[in-house]
């Protein structure tokens, strides 16, 4: 019997040819095409991010409160911390350099291109938050709005400190009874989620039906050296910073990657890490990272841990000032690094969170926004692989924590 990576590799396949035969975007006839999958592609990622609410608290109450040493959660939540600001930045700097010797903006059409785009071309963006106002986020309000809204970070701060005043109250029938409701709602959760995975193949290949009808066609355009220079350095930051974190921990490389294989997929044709977040939990579980380290780590690497889009937002700033004829200083590239080293921290719940920040950046630097609309056409292809890469990284970074806590399991060589 084939396996559920097999089926979900072939309904990518499958829907990438019906995007190409029947796309949707711009069809010139009437009927049926890719565009009309999008109903089955938003009810599997619904449905997926339907259980990441409950996931998380019921994981991250057990994992704080079941501790003896709470010490311990203080020491991963500072190296998990460290390891995001590492590799993040490592991640812009390889971006910054792949833009800088593909220049993938140096041609005369683009310049052209940007002198000729409406006002009206530019998408409608969420305004950046000031730090104060991103700063007050991290508390909600009711913790029933934060699981409404999925807000990841107001939900991990209610759990952990829930967890933590768990802790607190002495052993005895309210203790044991809080942690074994916990334990039954994240056993049951995680049933849940394999229900919905019966559905993987079809909501996968559904959203990449969608995707590729969608702007399949402008792939193939004048921006395909953005693609490019994205995807090279992209690559570049797998096999160069993610494989050897693996192999400085010792994570069993094949047993990780059967473990992650299906979270990445969902990832890069959805382009959401949230709807890739439960199967990633149950898979690390599996695989022997500890429920504590791999629900930390993946809740806030969604916010904090953006690598691929750090990368990506990189490279789309310099092309647009390469296409615009800007060059850049060593002082103003430094300052562009740590622009983005922080503009890219916590804004993972602002609607086209990359595009706000690749708006205010062009804004600080005197970069024409026009530069966006231009994007846009190749984005989705970029979008998915930075998502794809983002999820990727995620895991390694919890497989990586466990062994480092002590805690790897089965995520270790014999």
């Amino acid at each position: 019997m084939r396996s559920l990576a097999f089926w979900t590799v072939a309904a990518m396949a499958a829907g990438a040819a019906l995007g190409v035969l029947v796309p949707g975007k711009g069809a010139a006839t009437p009927g049926f095409d890719a565009g009309d999958l999008k109903l089955a592609s938003d009810l599997f990622i619904r449905s997926i991010k339907m259980v990441i609410g409950p996931i998380l608290v019921a994981t991250l109450v057990l994992g704080i409160a079941g501790q003896s040493d709470t010490r311990r959660t203080g020491r991963l939540a500072g190296r998990t911390f460290l390891y995001f600001v590492v590799v993040t930045s490592l991640a812009l700097a390889i971006g910054m350099a792949a833009a800088l010797v593909l220049r993938p903006g140096d041609h005369p059409a683009l310049a052209d291109a940007l002198r000729h785009v409406s006002p009206d071309a530019l998408p409608a963006l969420a305004e950046p938050k000031p730090i104060r106002d991103l700063v007050r986020d991290l508390m909600p309000t009711s913790i029933a709005e934060a699981l409404a809204t999925n807000h990841v970070l107001q939900i991990v701060v209610f759990s952990m400190l829930f967890g933590a005043a768990l802790a607190q109250v002495p052993a005895g029938r309210p203790k044991e009874a809080m942690l074994a409701f916990f334990e039954g709602l994240a056993e049951t959760m995680f049933r849940l989620v394999g229900l919905i995975l019966y559905a993987l193949p079809v909501g996968v290949g559904a959203a990449m039906a969608v995707a590729v009808g969608g702007s399949g066609a402008a792939v193939l355009g004048p921006l395909v050296a953005l693609v490019g220079t994205v995807y090279a350095g992209l690559a570049v930051y797998v096999l160069g910073v993610l494989l050897p974190v693996a192999r400085l921990a010792r994570v069993d490389l094949r047993g990780f990657w059967r473990a992650m294989r299906e979270p990445v997929f969902i990832a890069f044709t959805t382009t959401s890490s949230d709807a890739a977040l439960p199967l990633a939990l149950q898979r690390l579980e599996g695989f022997g990272v500890p429920r504590r380290v791999a629900s930390f780590v993946l809740s806030t690497g969604l916010s904090f841990n953006l690598a691929g889009s750090t990368l990506y937002l990189a490279v789309a700033t310099l092309f647009v000032a390469q296409a615009a004829g800007r060059t850049f200083s060593g002082a103003e590239l430094g300052l562009l690094f740590a622009t983005l080293a922080l503009a890219t921290k916590g804004i993972a719940a602002v609607p086209r969170a990359s595009l706000v920040v690749l708006s205010g950046t062009l804004a600080a630097f005197g970069l024409p926004l026009e530069g966006i609309a231009l994007i846009l056409g190749v984005d989705q292809a970029m979008d998915m692989a930075r998502t794809g890469v983002n999820t990727l990284g995620n895991g390694v970074a919890a497989a990586a924590m466990a062994r480092w806590e002590g805690d790897g399991g089965a995520a270790s060589d014999a």
